[in-house]
C-alpha cells in the first residue's frame, strides 16, 4: 500500500506500539496529577509521592538495559508481549496497593518494563520499515509520549477527581491488557534477532560518535525539562496568569508538541543533523526570551508554543542519528532511553537545585537555555571531529 508520494504505508504494528507507549507514559506522569489523592490514601507526604515519581525515572535509567540484555536473544514479538505482561503486573499493583512500599514496587517494575519495551519497540519499528524511515516510525512510536502529556494526564487527573485514583491505575491496566492483545494478533513474529557477542556490543557501545549523540539527546531533554517541570508557577506568579487557565496553556503546550513531532518525523530521516540543529536554534532562543520576557503574557505563550514545537519533537532526529551511529539494536535504544531519562532528571533537579538556593523562577529557564547551548555546541564538536577526521571529504559524514 502507498500514499500520494508513492511511499508505502507504515505497518500497522508502528501505531499500536505508539499505543502501547501512551499507555506506559500515562502511568509514568499521571502521580504528578493525583498526588494529593495518593498522599492521602498512602497515608505520606507530598514528598514521598514526588519520590515515586524520582523512583520511576531511576528504574528507567538503571533497570532497562540490564532487562534488554537478558532478552536479546529472544523474538521482538515475544519481547513486546513479555514486557507489557511485567508492566501489566506492575500496573496492577499499583492499583491494589495499600501502603506506599507496594506502590514503590509498582512503580519500580512498571519504570524498568518501559524503558526495555520503548528499546525493543523502536529496534522492532526500525527492521519493519527499514533504517531510510527509521525517523518517521521512531516519531509515530513515540508520539505516544507526546499524547499522553496532553490526552493521558488530564484524563486520568479526572478520572482520580471523579471516581478515585485506583480506577485510574485500573484504566491503564486494561489499556495495557488491550495492547499485549493487540501485539500478539497483528505483530508479525520475524527472525530471531542475531545475538552480539558481549564483545561486539562493547565495541558498539563503545564508538565515540554515539556517545556523542547520547551526550545531545541528555542536553536537550535536560534544556526542555529544567524549564517544563516549573512552567506553571512561572505562567501563574510571573507572567500573572489565572490558575484556571493552566489546563488550556499546557494544552496548547501539547498540541504544539505533537504536531511538532510529526512534522520532525517527515524531516529527520534525510535531514537529520539539520533538524537537530535548527531545533536547538528555535529552543535556545525561545527559553532566553521566555527568562527575559515572562512578565508579558503574550510573549509567554509564544515562547511556551515554540518550546512545545521545537523541544521534545527533537526526538526523531535524535532516534536517527543513534541508529545511525549504533546500530538499531534494543540495547542500543534501552540505553539512549536511560540517557533521555537522566537528562530530565538532571533538568528538573537542576532547576528546583537553583529555586531552593533562593533564585527566582526565570532560573530554571536560564538554566535550560543553557544546556541547549551546550547541546548546540556538542553537536557542532561532534561535527567538526567527523570532518577532521574525513580530511576533506564530506562522504561518509552524518546528516
Amino acid at each position: 500500500m502507498t500514499g500520494k508520494s508513492g511511499e508505502s504505508a507504515m505497518p500497522a504494528t508502528v501505531y499500536l506500539l505508539g499505543l502501547c507507549i501512551f499507555a506506559m507514559a500515562t502511568s509514568e506522569f499521571m502521580v504528578a496529577g493525583m498526588m494529593p489523592s495518593l498522599a492521602a490514601a498512602l497515608g505520606v507526604g507530598l514528598p514521598a509521592v514526588g519520590n515515586l515519581v524520582s523512583a520511576y525515572a531511576a528504574s528507567v535509567v538503571l533497570g532497562g538495559p540490564a532487562l534488554i540484555w537478558l532478552l536479546r536473544s529472544a523474538r521482538r514479538k515475544h519481547s513486546l508481549i513479555g514486557l507489557l505482561l511485567l508492566f501489566l503486573a506492575g500496573q496492577v499493583l499499583g492499583a491494589l496497593a495499600g501502603d506506599y512500599g507496594q506502590m514503590l514496587w509498582s512503580r519500580l517494575i512498571c519504570g524498568v518494563a518501559q524503558s526495555a519495551f520503548i528499546g525493543v519497540a523502536v529496534a522492532l519499528a526500525a527492521e519493519l520499515v527499514g533504517e531510510h524511515r527509521v525517523a518517521r516510525a521512531a516519531a509515530l512510536v513515540l508520539n505516544g509520549l507526546m499524547l499522553a502529556s496532553v490526552a493521558g494526564l488530564p484524563l486520568a487527573a479526572w478520572v482520580d477527581q471523579n471516581w478515585g485514583w485506583r480506577v485510574s491505575f485500573w484504566l491503564v491496566a486494561g489499556m495495557v491488557a488491550l495492547a499485549a492483545a493487540g501485539i500478539a494478533a497483528l505483530t508479525p513474529s520475524g527472525v530471531r534477532p542475531q545475538t552480539l557477542s558481549l564483545d561486539e556490543e562493547g565495541r558498539r557501545l563503545a564508538r565515540p560518535s554515539l556517545w556523542a549523540a547520547y551526550l545531545s539527546s541528555g542536553l536537550i531533554i535536560g534544556a526542555v525539562f529544567a524549564a517544563f517541570t516549573y512552567l506553571a508557577p512561572l505562567f501563574t506568579r510571573v507572567s500573572g496568569f489565572a490558575a484556571s487557565t493552566l489546563p488550556w496553556l499546557f494544552a496548547a503546550y501539547g498540541l504544539a508538541t505533537v504536531l511538532g513531532n510529526l512534522f520532525s518525523g517527515r524531516l529527520a530521516d534525510s535531514h537529520t543533523r539539520a533538524v537537530l540543529r535548527g531545533g536547538l536554534l528555535v529552543l535556545l532562543a525561545a527559553l532566553v526570551a521566555l527568562a527575559s520576557l515572562a512578565q508579558w503574557q503574550t510573549a509567554t505563550v509564544i515562547c511556551a508554543l515554540l518550546l512545545g514545537l521545537a523541544g521534545l519533537p527533537m526526538n526523531p532526529a535524535m532516534v536517527a542519528r543513534v541508529v545511525r551511529a549504533g546500530g538499531s539494536g534494543p540495547m542500543v535504544n534501552s540505553l539512549h532511553v536511560s540517557v533521555v531519562n537522566l537528562g530530565l532528571m538532571l533538568g528538573s533537579w537542576g532547576g528546583g537545585a537553583l529555586l531552593d538556593a533562593g533564585w527566582s523562577l526565570r532560573a530554571p529557564v536560564w538554566l535550560g537555555a543553557a544546556l541547549a547551548a551546550l547541546a548546540l555546541l556538542s553537536l557542532w564538536l561532534d561535527r567538526a571531529g567527523h570532518s577532521w577526521q574525513v580530511t576533506g571529504s564530506s562522504a561518509g559524514l552524518p546528516r
